[in-house]
Order: C-alpha cells, then structure tokens, then sequence
C-alpha cells in the first residue's frame, strides 16, 4: 500500500474506512482496525468521523460514473471503427473534399460552448493541445476542450473584466497569457494545471491586449521570452517573460490603444487605437525612432487590424496595381483595419491605402487572413462573420451569422509545421535553412456578447 499511496493518502483511506464501519454499525471491526493501526482516540474524535463519513461511499460512486463513462465512450469507438471499416471509398472521398487553402466557416458551428457569465471578450488557441481559453468580462479565463466540446477548468485571479488572452511563449514551454481592467497581465503555465505563475504590474489604465512576439523562427511562430500589451493609458510596453521585467514603452497613440499584432518574424508591431489610426512599430529600432508608419483612414476608433502574411501578397499586390508581388521572404507588406466607421481597409506598410471592404452594418470587432492566403475574414456587431476573397478584388463571397448578438472575437487555430508535410493545404517557409510545410488547420472560434463562444472546423 504505502508503494501507491503517500502516507497522507493511507492515513485519509485509514480514518475513512473507520467512519464508513462505525457508521454501518460494524463497531467492533471499527475498534479492530484502529488497534491494529495505533490509532489513538485524539487522532479520532467526533468530529473527525464526522468528516470522513460517506468518503467511501462517494468515492464508490465516483469510481462507477467514471467506468460507465469510459465504457461509453469505448462503445462509441468500436461504432465509429466499424464505421470506418465499412465505408466505401466515395464516401471517404466525400469527407475530404475540403481543401484547406480555401475552406471557409459556414453555420452551424460544430460546437456552441457556454458556461460564461457575461460576455465574451476574447479567445486563443493552444498551439499544439486541443484547448480553447476563452475571456470574458466575469473576471474568469475558461479552457475548453474544442475536440469535445466541453469544458476543462475555470481560471479566477482577475479582479475585473479579461480583455484579452494569448498563447506563446519560450520554445517547449507554452504560456497562456491574459490581461484585464484590473491593471494586470498575467502568465498562466497549462504543464502546472494552469497555475498563475507571475502577475505584470505596470500599466496606469485598462490593459486591452497582449501578444506573445515570434523570435523569428517561421517553423515555430509562437516561440519566443517577449510579450507585448497594450493599454488605455495610451501606451505599448514589451515584457520579458522569463523574468517579468517590462523592457520598453512605446508611446505614440494620442489615445486608447485597442489592439497589437506582431508580424511572423516579430519585427514589427501593428497597433490601433481610439485615436483613429494603426501605427507600425519597428521593435529593432530605439523607442524615439520606433514608430515606423501611420495608418489614418478612418473615421472612428479602430478596433482591430492584422498584418497579411506572405501566401496572400500575389492578391494583396494585384489590388494595390503593383506590377508584381513583393518577395515571399518579407514578413509585413501589408496590413488590414477594422474600425467602428463598419469599414474594412487594406494597406500597404507604407501607410498607403489601396482598398476598402463595405457591407458589414456595425462596428468590426477582429480581423484575420486566411493561412492558405486567399482570404480576409472579419468579424462584426452585425453578429457576422464575413469572408473577403482577396482573388476578385476583395468581394464578399460568404456571410456566416455566427452569433444572436454581437461578434466580439475571432481566431483562427494556428496551423502546424512539419519537414515533411502533405501536399493539401501547405505553404513552405523557411526556418534556419531549412524548408518546414505549413499545414493549414480548418478550424476557427469567434466569441460574442450572448455568451457563446463557437467553434467551426471542417
């Protein structure tokens, strides 16, 4: 027993099989065993039979829940199984006729997930799990098993609304990080069961985003010790990680930042704001020479934007009357913004505006490029998801309604390199010399104010 068990563990299997006999009436056997375990009566009393009584009983029925449920579940995979065994080649064929250089959402979502009480604010994919982490104004971080569908844990340490949340962080050791109206940023680590391993004071005002900075490497976009968050205190800051140490603080915005972007090579940094334009930082750079280009044209605040990665510069520069696409090896040719005026606007990095996206009816709330290139995505109030094919001259070829109010997030799950990838769906870049395959994953997540968090996927 003591090989299995830690002596705390045998001492709580002791006191509980004592309570559970005494309260059968099997007295006697209750004296027995605490003889025969040099239990005195001050280890004993009262109050401690008290508390242990029924532990048998619940870890009993615990037990059975847990075997029928896994006898369920190996029910269902021998279903499933016997499924795969008889199924002709056209109906294989049928299931994987998704290309994912083009898949697009379209409703319903595979998964509605709901256990927030109050709206939702923002979302992250785990890079390599199967895990969702949802934020929301009720102070707590959720993660959700996307696959399942279910619910895994609830994060609380924030005192007020979660604004924002990411995943990232040094190579092998992923991070969850998230940031609120409470001042704070805070780095969660899910190998420790999510335990809140560091808080980053540091901020004067609401802190509404935070992105974790790629160092570089294309094979592996989420590695790296540097994360960068914005405020309503009109400033950036950039932060180490490792050591919790705010290494800069850019200013620039006249008013409320709303919302960073780092590039794929973690160069540079897209920022919006309440002050109506997008700003891009050159992180090599001195704080005074860092603001590299200013985006001014909208109207109103701009909630999001996203820099375009390279698989979309054959469109992007086909749109902007260049004669021909900038090299693939550039990481931040152009950029998108999403404003409360309900426009969408394409940019090149230079600050030059080439091409405005109408038809959503309230404000954008998130903006991404589709991976295989040929798509923009945004998300709105309008309680749309809309999709842009930026191959006919940016036209809207899908309109998903995605939620019964407000659309306030969206990500797509990162995709997943490998040396040698299948041919559907890949892009090749480069990483260290050599060639990595981007496998793009059909799998997207936007959040809304009615609480649901929805999953789409092929």
């Amino acid at each position: 027993m003591s090989a299995i068990l830690t002596s705390r563990q045998a001492e709580e299997l002791h006191k509980s099989l004592i309570a559970y006999l005494l309260s059968t009436g099997h007295t006697a056997s209750a004296q027995a065993l605490r003889d025969d375990l040099n239990l005195p009566e001050s280890n004993f009393d009262a109050a401690t039979a008290k508390k242990y009584e029924g532990l048998i009983e619940k870890k009993w029925t615990s037990v059975v829940r847990l075997q029928k449920k896994i006898m369920d579940l190996e029910v269902r995979a021998t279903q499933l199984q016997h499924e795969l065994d008889h199924a002709t080649p056209s109906s294989l064929a049928a299931r994987k006729t998704h290309d994912p250089a083009t898949w697009l959402p379209r409703a319903p979502p595979r998964h509605t997930l709901q256990s927030h009480r109050l709206p939702i604010t923002c979302l992250a994919f785990h890079p390599l799990f199967s895990s969702l982490a949802s934020g929301s104004e009720d102070c707590t971080i959720k993660i959700w098993d996307y696959e399942l569908g279910e619910l895994e844990r609830t994060l609380k340490s924030h005192t007020k609304a979660v604004l924002d949340v990411d995943f990232g962080g040094p190579r092998g050791n992923t991070l969850l990080a998230s940031c609120s109206s409470d001042l704070t940023i805070k780095l969660w680590d899910p190998a420790e069961e999510y335990k809140n391993i560091r808080t980053l004071p540091g901020h004067d005002h609401s802190v509404s985003s935070i992105r974790f900075i790629p160092s570089g490497a294309a094979g592996a976009p989420l590695s790296g010790n540097l994360l960068a968050s914005a405020s309503r205190d009109k400033s950036i800051r950039i932060w180490d990680v490792t050591t919790g140490y705010c290494l800069r603080t850019l200013r620039g915005h006249a008013d409320w930042v709303r919302s960073i972007s780092p590039s794929v090579d973690g160069r540079l940094l897209l920022s919006t704001s309440s002050d109506q334009t997008a700003r891009i930082w050159d992180l090599s750079l001195p704080d005074s020479a860092a603001a590299r280009s200013t985006l001014a044209a909208h109207e109103h605040v701009v909630e999001c934007s996203a820099f375009a990665p390279p698989a979309t510069y054959v469109h992007l520069a086909a749109l902007a009357g260049l004669k021909k696409p900038p090299p693939v090896t550039s990481t931040a040719e152009f950029v998108a913004t999403g404003s409360r005026d309900k426009l969408v606007k394409l940019h090149t990095a230079a600050g030059i505006t080439f091409k405005t996206l109408t038809g959503h009816d309230n404000w954008v709330r998130a903006l991404i490029f589709h991976p295989g290139g040929k798509y923009l995505l945004s998300a709105s109030d309008d309680k749309t998801i809309r999709c842009w094919d930026l191959s006919q001259e940016g036209k809207c070829v899908r309109v998903v309604e995605a939620a019964s109010h407000f659309v306030s997030c969206l990500r797509w799950a990162p995709s997943v390199y490998k040396d040698d990838a299948a041919a559907n769906g890949t892009n090749g870049v480069e990483e260290g010399g050599g060639k990595k395959e981007e496998q793009i994953r059909c799998l997207l997540a936007c959040g809304s104010v009615d609480l649901g968090v929805r999953v789409f996927s092929a």
